[in-house]
């Protein structure tokens, strides 16, 4: 069953209805969906699919000859063209009488091999494009080569496509309805234990209990999970080894610059160019207090919740694991989730609001959201907001998020609108969100002060799901 991309597949429908040439550009992580994506929009349409392979030009050419022949002919021939020049110019002189898509995956490993092949794209766009029906699709996993080789102002390709395409993880929304015998919590604990990464969640099976998920992919020598992160830094880096500390030294707490570049023992120079290089495969987030832009208060955290749980349990627990012992590393591993998920809870919450405001039903209609921490002139200590967001100079929102068993006070509460105070909004809206609920006097403070929103997390879900 295909789960979500609604979004991406109307953009590649529209590009298809227009009937003129189209070049569309899919990138993003490995692992992330976009064959998937591919395969669902090419479905019961004219389309030649090519899927390159880290080989010789002869190779990659001889696999795209077969495809474009097979689709030609409808036979399987060993025939090949002279060149990938004869090759594409074959397949624009089909598309110039009807609709054809020709999609080539993994492009980075044909063109490494072929270095004309981006010069030889271009002389052809350029020399059919205005006569053809073709809509070509470039695809590729490697995010450095596909935004500096194929997007960037510099390259061969670059004003001649029509589209791009990030393609990004699973929201939770998404992801919560890959798994429809999960209860609601469990729902949650997924996300928060593979992310939105379809690959990853394929990994997972709502017929068993989230201990015996992880016990039988993070836990198990032999399973995909166990050795992803590590393989994928092998994949997209040249020293995964300090990459691989890097990530290592944030899960451990290490959040600022100067802790980081302590922890792995490098200058910060060099840490730097590196979280840079992780950032852009959307591993690690650089984040500032709400408001500022660039402070020397920011903090680097592990964005993808796979890479975050792994990165947290798996390598303190693995001589357990070497050992087979899973149920005794889960024993260990089952006291810190609750911990855990509250990073995980805020980040649900803010995708809620979001909802929100594109439904038209969020009484403030802020233009971004984030986290704010500093220090509280009141009582000169450090305080934190889990959730902020400005409309305009007056008007604001603040919540607070909590992934707990029990009940939510009165003083959790008066703490956010104290905090609030802070920054001298004459209009605030305050949100409470609550994995358990909220006590009575919670709830006869918040509607007391009028500008109180309480929401449990199964109403949140269940407006994610049906709202």
């Amino acid at each position: 069953m295909f789960i979500g991309r609604e979004k991406e597949l109307a953009s590649l429908e529209q590009l298809y209805a227009s009937g003129k040439f189209e070049f569309a550009v899919i990138y993003g992580r490995r692992r992330v969906g976009k064959t998937a994506l591919i395969s669902q929009f090419i479905k019961e349409k004219k389309a030649i699919y090519f899927m390159g392979v880290e080989s010789s030009a002869g190779q990659n050419l001889e696999n795209l000859s077969r495809n474009i022949m097979e689709y030609s002919t409808g036979i399987l021939t060993e025939a090949s063209f002279s060149s990938f020049q004869s090759a594409l110019e074959y397949v624009f002189r089909l598309a110039k009488e009807e609709r054809l898509i020709l999609a080539i995956d993994e492009y980075p490993y044909v063109a490494r091999s072929s270095g004309s092949l981006a010069s030889t794209l271009q002389l052809l766009i350029d020399q059919y494009g205005k006569t053809s029906k073709l809509m070509l699709i470039l695809c590729g996993s490697s995010m450095s080569y596909m935004e500096d080789q194929v997007l960037a102002y510099k390259a061969p390709l670059y004003g001649r496509r029509t589209a791009q395409i990030k393609l990004l993880p699973f929201d939770f929304e998404d992801t919560a309805r890959c798994f429809p015998r999960f209860s609601p919590e469990d729902k949650a604990l997924v996300y928060g234990i593979a992310g939105g990464t379809p690959q990853y969640l394929l990994q997972m099976d709502d017929r068993l209990s989230i201990a015996e998920n992880i016990m039988r992919t993070f836990l198990n020598p032999v399973s995909f999970l166990f050795e992803e992160p590590e393989n994928l830094l092998k994949q997209e880096v040249r020293e995964p080894a300090l990459y691989n500390a890097i990530i290592t030294a944030i899960a451990a707490g290490a959040s600022r610059m100067s802790e980081i570049a302590g922890k792995v023992g490098a200058e910060t120079s060099v840490c730097a160019s590196y979280l840079k290089n992780l950032t852009a495969l959307g591993l690690i987030e650089k984040e500032n207090p709400y408001g500022e832009k660039e402070s020397r208060r920011a903090v680097y955290h592990i964005s993808d919740n796979m890479f975050r749980f792994w990165y947290r349990f798996v390598p303190e627990n693995s001589s357990l694991i070497g050992r087979g012992a899973a149920e005794l590393a889960y024993r260990r591993i089952e006291p810190c989730l609750s911990d855990y998920m509250g990073k995980v809870f805020e980040e649900i919450c803010r995708q809620y609001l979001w909802k929100l405001l594109l439904k038209g039903k969020s009484p403030v209609e802020f233009r971004m959201l984030g986290r704010w921490w500093g220090t509280d002139p009141a009582t000169r200590s450090q305080a934190e907001i889990d959730i902020m967001g400005e409309q305009d100079k007056d008007t604001a929102l603040f919540g607070e998020c909590k992934w707990t068993n029990g009940k939510v006070d009165t003083g959790v509460l008066d703490t956010l609108a104290g905090r609030s105070r802070m920054f001298h909004y004459r209009r605030t809206q305050l949100y409470l969100f609550a994995k358990s609920g909220f006590t009575e006097g919670c709830a006869e403070t918040a509607a007391r002060m009028g500008n109180v929103t309480l929401v449990t997390y199964e109403e949140m879900l269940q407006f994610l799901l049906d709202g």
